[in-house]
């Protein structure tokens, strides 16, 4: 008997005209922030902008190290950045923008798996959704209205909250 079940991911494709003055500002942030993207092993840059609730926009990139775990994605440095110096505040939004000094990046980038942990943990810490709007070269936009559209078999294990 087959108990196969399928997942579907929901998000919006848009293009950059099609978004509201702050959403293009926050990917613009995102953008001008990658350039300082300190990325000189995989000539990899990403850019990370954050929307708190109170109106503050927080900017981050990538910061690599040539021992490659101890680096750290442009994500995971704004969302942190964001949780220790405005711990009172929520996250609305984040954009992420990605560059490559070394190839041609031909497909939308999308936030890793730690990363799409990260955002859900912090969903559901201030128990709101966090909409993702996801931007490389063109005009090409995918916004996803929360983290479980993006890892949609998050891990969460209420009994080790207790602890």
């Amino acid at each position: 008997m087959d108990k196969s079940k399928k997942i579907i991911v929901n998000y919006k494709e848009l293009v950059i005209i099609d978004l509201n003055e702050s959403d293009v500002n926050l990917i613009r942030s995102s953008q001008k922030i990658l350039e300082n993207s300190y990325s000189p092993y995989s000539g990899f840059k990403v850019g990370c902008s954050v929307l708190l609730s109170s109106g503050k926009v927080l900017c981050a990139n990538n910061q690599e190290n040539v021992a490659y775990p101890s680096g750290m994605c442009a994500e995971r440095v704004a969302l942190f950045y964001a949780s220790s110096k405005y711990p009172n505040s929520k996250i609305l939004k984040i954009a992420v923008s990605a560059r490559s000094d070394v190839f041609k990046i031909n497909d939308m980038i999308s936030p890793c798996g730690s990363c799409r942990q990260v955002i859900a943990e912090y969903e559901r810490k201030q128990g709101s959704d966090i909409e993702i709007i996801l931007h490389v070269n063109d005009d090409k936009i995918l916004v996803f209205e929360k983290a479980s559209d993006l890892l949609p078999l998050v891990f969460d294990s209420p009994p080790l909250r207790k602890y």
